[in-house]
């Protein structure tokens, strides 16, 4: 499965983890380590507000490289 986003990267750089993200975005936990594990990603009004709570752009969030 391909990576589709960097949430967990940005999370380890920070030294934040799931549960603190869960809290500031209003999510379950669970909800979250989905996410970050790339099993479902975020639709796109939550994926803004992790990049607004991350202080990173959603474009920081999203994989960058061509996806083959």
């Amino acid at each position: 499965m391909a990576k589709l986003n960097r949430i967990k990267v940005v999370l380890a750089e920070r030294d934040l983890n799931n549960k603190w993200l869960a809290e500031q975005v209003g999510k379950d936990p669970a909800t979250v380590s989905t996410w970050v594990t790339n099993t479902t990603q975020p639709i796109l009004e939550a994926l803004i507000a992790i990049a607004n709570v991350l202080d990173v752009t959603v474009q920081d969030l999203v994989r960058q490289e061509e996806f083959n």
